[in-house]
């Protein structure tokens, strides 16, 4: 690698996962992640790490631009990364309550996970919590780009989600599921 190579990769790449690891302010988190690209970790809760979990490729849209964003926000919030996950550019998890996500998981570029609809529905209220439920992403999932995954959903094991899918109802195990909102196309070969 040359000199050039080194430098552009000190300034665009090292000092921006530096500058957001210092402006994270979650105190309870567990495991190092392998950071490819920048990662913010905020809230009250813990966050988990397992072994070998991916922040970021190189090759791959938003990676200059853009950085992770994790947030536990009470106390008793909980992100819970498992084994071999591998999360592409521009991802975003907040998780009120908790969002699992399984071993062996491939995350595309620009996917949002939000357990909470973040303010109520009605008006009256929109200024107080709102009712929030458990993400779950089972085990050797795959997950397009551009995917939005909303509060109570459980997807099943060895299931692939669309690009550009909003996920608003649990989906089962071994299926192709796409569209918005995201419904099941076709079994897997098992």
């Amino acid at each position: 690698m040359g000199l050039f190579y080194k430098i552009k990769q000190l300034l665009f790449v090292e000092v921006r996962i530096l500058k957001f690891k210092l402006l994270s302010d979650c105190k309870n988190t567990v495991g190092k992640p392998n950071l490819y690209h920048p990662l913010l970790l905020k809230g009250k809760g813990s966050i988990s790490f397992g072994n070998n979990v991916q922040i970021g490729v190189v090759a791959s849209p938003n990676y200059f631009s853009h950085y992770a964003y994790l947030e536990a926000r009470e106390a008793n919030s909980s992100i819970q990364i498992g084994n071999n996950v591998s999360i592409n550019n521009a991802f975003s998890a907040v998780a009120f309550s908790k969002i699992r996500i399984g071993d062996n998981v491939l995350i595309g570029t620009n996917c949002s996970l939000m357990d909470n609809d973040a303010h109520h529905l009605a008006s009256n209220k929109r200024h107080e919590s709102s009712i929030s439920k458990e993400i779950v992403i089972e085990n050797n999932v795959f997950i397009g780009s551009n995917v939005t995954i909303l509060k109570g959903v459980t997807i099943g094991e060895n299931t692939v989600i669309g690009n550009g899918s909003v996920v608003t109802k649990s989906i089962p195990k071994n299926v192709i599921a796409a569209g918005n909102p995201a419904h099941v196309i076709r079994e897997l070969p098992c």
